[in-house]
């Protein structure tokens, strides 16, 4: 044989990044920029291999008679909550989390809870020996659910046993960074193997019915690890944020094929684990300070759900040539122009200021809806004049100083008077229907920052000095 004909192998270089792929080695990745991230990962195939011809298959049409499979609740509400209403069998779930923030107890959880209800339930785990994990179900008090636990690596092994015996209905991976399989000649948890190891698992989840769990570990940007190609394979793709300095724990989907997106579940870090927050708005507002000037309620949404939230502001002086602007929990850009426009609209002097901005309890408040309780509480800050604590906000800002109507304002009105608030501050073109005004609040609407500006200066009662 002529070694022009002999199938030459080019080899590929994968930025541990990104994914991007390139022909040849280079120090800097020209799509993300990182440094030092390409690494040769076997080979991009032979070159002059004629591809296979394919055989047609049938197609169908829009209408049938075949049914969608019932939803598999978990028993745990908060997350059936952010899941649509439970699993969907054959779909394939990405959960990322920083480490320590509770993404394996969690799991655990929700594995017996539905092992508990008869359901076979298998978990792999790529990280921790079985005597670990069941050190941790020991402690939450779950050793008595009928989980089956394993400790392995090895893709083609773990779908082996999976398929064995009585069809899974959920199988949890933790987590797929671990993960390898034979058909890839790289290293664990190198952009290849994670790529390779979570399309072998996405095909058994399609072709059994089970429902596969993704544990993904995150970068420093809070973005989960791995080729994005991952995110777009699975079916949905859960967070579970929190902080360190809080006990609070928060379940977003940002995508979800079977479900609503933007839905939250809140969970509690206690001693026997996750305990779930059924009425989140009055936890995050217990404890708070309603005689002290700087702080507004939000009433927001978080997906589907009306969520009361507080607003800090700090307005001061500053010594510095240049003011500073900190934000917690709030978009840096969207104080900027709320600043902006008191200023522009509201007759406001805040350049010689420093302005610290916080949104209570460690939950972010992202929505335009949250821009006038955040207006109202830097004016607050600024006059020294106390809202009444009985009040909550929600309106958007426009750069012309006008308030905005938002969605779901029913929602958030009866929300806010669950809770026992009496009134409410919006936009003037805000629409209220009759069963919205039935919740007991009394409406003030407010038609400009202008206007908020002269309520809260001339009508808020003023904080009493301290001896």
């Amino acid at each position: 044989m002529r070694q022009a004909d002999m199938a030459r192998s080019r080899p590929t270089f994968v930025c541990q990044n990104c994914g991007a792929v390139s022909s040849r080695w280079q120090g800097k990745c020209e799509s993300c920029g990182e440094w030092n991230t390409i690494v040769e990962e076997g080979d991009a195939g032979p070159t002059g291999v004629r591809a296979t011809r394919g055989r047609p298959f049938e197609l169908e049409g829009l209408a049938g008679s075949d049914r969608a499979a019932a939803r598999i609740g978990t028993d745990v509400d908060e997350f059936d909550r952010v899941t649509g209403g439970g699993f969907v069998p054959g779909s394939v779930l990405l959960l990322g989390g920083e480490p320590g923030i509770g993404k394996s107890t969690l799991l655990i959880q929700v594995c017996a809870a539905l092992a508990r209800r008869g359901a076979r339930v298998i978990y792999i785990s790529g990280e921790e020996a079985v005597a670990q994990v069941r050190m941790r179900a020991a402690r939450l008090n779950l050793s008595d659910s009928p989980v089956e636990l394993a400790s392995a690596t090895q893709v083609e092994d773990i779908l082996a046993t999976c398929a064995s015996g009585k069809r899974a209905t959920l199988i949890v991976i933790d987590s797929i960074q671990t993960m390898h399989t034979e058909l890839v000649p790289s290293a664990p948890g190198t952009v290849t193997q994670v790529r390779a190891s979570a399309q072998a698992l996405l095909r058994h989840a399609k072709t059994t019915g089970s429902t596969i769990i993704l544990v993904g570990h995150v970068t420093k940007d809070g973005q989960v690890a791995g080729p994005r190609v991952v995110e777009h394979m699975v079916d949905a793709v859960l967070s579970f944020e929190g902080d360190a300095a809080h006990h609070f724990r928060m379940l977003r989907a940002s995508k979800n094929r079977f479900g609503a997106t933007g839905e939250i579940g809140v969970f509690e870090m206690t001693g026997l684990g996750l305990a779930e927050v059924a009425n989140p708005s009055a936890l995050f507002l217990a404890g708070r300070d309603s005689t002290a000037p700087g702080a507004a309620v939000f009433a927001g949404m978080e997906g589907q759900r009306p969520m009361l939230i507080e607003i800090q502001a700090l307005v001061a002086p500053t010594s510095l040539g240049t003011p500073r602007r900190a934000v917690v929990g709030f978009d840096q850009n969207r104080l900027s122009m709320i600043l902006a426009v008191l200023e522009a609209h509201g007759g406001l002097k805040l350049g010689m200021h420093d302005v610290y901005l916080n949104v209570a309890g460690g939950l972010r408040a992202d929505e335009p809806a949250g821009d006038l309780a955040a207006a109202a509480a830097l004016v607050s800050s600024l006059t020294g004049a106390v809202l009444p604590p009985d009040q909550a906000f929600f309106g958007e800002i426009g750069l012309s100083g006008a308030i905005r109507p938002v969605i779901h304002a029913g929602m958030r009105l009866r929300e806010a008077a669950k809770l026992g608030f009496h009134q409410a501050v919006l936009a003037q073109a805000q629409q209220i229907n009759d069963d919205d005004r039935r919740a007991g609040l009394a409406l003030r609407p407010c038609a400009d920052v202008g206007q908020l500006v002269a309520t809260i200066a001339q009508t808020a009662p003023r904080k009493q000095a301290r001896d």
